[in-house]
């Protein structure tokens, strides 16, 4: 599928400054990308990513970009049935164990999915949110490719250069 419309992210702000990096995820992994691998994680909308960025205790500090995008080759995770060709399903997705996978095989079960769509040419990935107050609306699209031109095109909002003063 193709993703074209506005994305957002409740950043840390130690890495208000980068964006674009997708170097928190780099550092330390996610569900959707190995230690070593950048990614960024967006959501649909600005509640989703509050609720992406604060699942536990109380709200921390918190910047809040938004981004125009136009991402082609998104693997929509509502699909069950092209999850199921890729041997995966609504149950390994929502899987909370994947930090400890990660530690033990060093690669999680979700992990091992998203390189796989990066290697068929997937830029990114549309799935639910999984954070604790999340509805069914509520949807993420990681990113393991972007830039400013096609096929992930993902140009930060910030006419008056905020982040960077």
């Amino acid at each position: 599928m193709r993703y074209q419309g506005k994305l957002y992210r409740a950043l840390n702000p130690i890495y208000a400054r980068e964006p674009l990096s997708g170097r928190g995820a780099e550092l330390y992994g996610g569900r959707f990308n190995a230690k070593g691998v950048p990614a960024l994680y967006t959501s649909l909308t600005i509640m989703t990513a509050l609720k992406e960025a604060n699942q536990v205790g109380n709200l921390q500090p918190t910047t809040l970009v938004s981004y125009d995008a136009d991402i082609e080759h998104v693997f929509d995770c509502r699909d069950d049935t092209a999850l199921r060709r890729h041997g995966m399903d609504a149950a390994a997705l929502a899987d909370a164990t994947w930090r400890a996978q990660m530690k033990i095989s060093g690669e999680a079960r979700t992990q091992r999915f998203a390189r796989e769509l990066t290697n068929t040419g997937h830029c990114g990935v549309l799935v639910k949110s999984f954070s604790p107050a999340a509805t069914e609306n509520d949807l993420n699209l990681v990113l393991w490719t972007w830039g400013n031109a096609a096929p992930a095109r993902l140009m930060l909002i910030d006419d008056e250069n905020r982040l960077y003063r």
